[in-house]
């Protein structure tokens, strides 16, 4: 499948600090991509940048398959949810979304409801949105993102400072959307754990580097628990492994196998593949939290 969105080398400058540096991602049709970084990492430049709210130093991006300059003639189709949302305290959500309607110049019968009711927020009336929750101010952001029926929608920090009924709002609201809408969203949070129960891949920055990009599956597998198993004939210890009717594993590399069940039988393991000619290094039992995996990966802690 080609990527609705990927960038080349993506840099961006300030005087001679390098805030994100030569950023490679790569964003399929239909994904929830969870750009997770602590603060200041440089999530929300590449936000910007891909929003075309900032221009890049260095590097370019291709949207929709068109690149360089091609790219921005498809910014109509991105909605943004960038930094704190940009709503009148003192309107109505209808009066929110009307004022971004006239300036999108959309005119749809029936869309101002139909966005409301989408986001949870159809029966607030006339209540203005300085007495809004920031669950439903947030919620209201992404209504705003929506307007104009976009292919991509990038929030930046949508779950942040809300409590957990907020985030549950806001994780069914983009469940439903992408499922119902095949809407493609780019979440960016400093918090694993909130995020890994929204997207279905990942790309982990740190210090405006992309470090790692992954699946939700690959993700979930790295932190799971599991047996690591170092031998000196990993191609040998895959044999007895199958005939021992064990099949969930992974070789990591030329001397370690992780093994995802029969995780009590590291002993039997051990004496099987000794009996087979096959000698075992090191076995030990593995379980990282999510959060440990990311401090492991970028070597310090989360800002929280």
């Amino acid at each position: 499948m080609k990527d609705l969105l990927s960038t080349n080398g993506l840099t961006k400058n300030f005087g001679r600090h390098k805030v994100v540096n030569a950023v490679n991602i790569h964003i399929r049709q239909g994904d929830i991509y969870g750009l997770i970084g602590r603060n200041g990492a440089g999530k929300t430049t590449i936000l910007k940048m891909i929003s075309g709210l900032a221009a890049p130093t260095e590097g370019d991006f291709s949207l929709f398959g068109k690149s360089g300059k091609a790219a921005y003639q498809y910014m109509s189709r991105i909605g943004t949810l960038i930094e704190a949302p940009g709503i009148y305290p003192n309107m109505s959500a209808y009066e929110n979304m009307k004022l971004k309607c006239i300036a999108m110049g959309v005119r749809k019968q029936g869309v101002i409801e139909e966005l409301l009711n989408t986001v949870g927020l159809g029966t607030v009336g006339k209540k203005k949105v300085k007495n809004f929750s920031l669950g439903m101010k947030q919620r209201l952001g992404i209504a705003l993102a929506l307007v104009g029926d976009p292919d991509l929608v990038i929030l930046d920090e949508p779950i942040n400072g809300l409590d957990p009924q907020g985030i549950a709002e806001v994780r069914e609201t983009l469940f439903k959307l992408n499922k119902e809408k095949n809407i493609t969203f780019i979440i960016s949070s400093h918090i694993l754990e909130e995020l890994s129960k929204i997207a279905t891949n990942y790309g982990i920055i740190h210090d405006g580097v992309l470090i790692k990009e992954m699946t939700r599956e690959e993700l979930l597998a790295e932190c799971s628990e599991r047996i690591e198993l170092k031998t000196d004939d990993t191609r040998k210890a895959c044999t007895v492994l199958e005939n021992m009717g064990i099949h969930q594993y992974k070789v990591v590399d030329a001397d370690t196998i992780q093994i995802f069940e029969r995780l009590n039988d590291g002993g039997s393991i051990t004496m099987t593949l000794a009996e087979n000619g096959v000698k075992t290094v090191g076995i030990t039992i593995k379980n990282e939290a999510l959060e440990d995996y990311y401090l492991n990966l970028t070597g310090g802690a989360l800002n929280v």
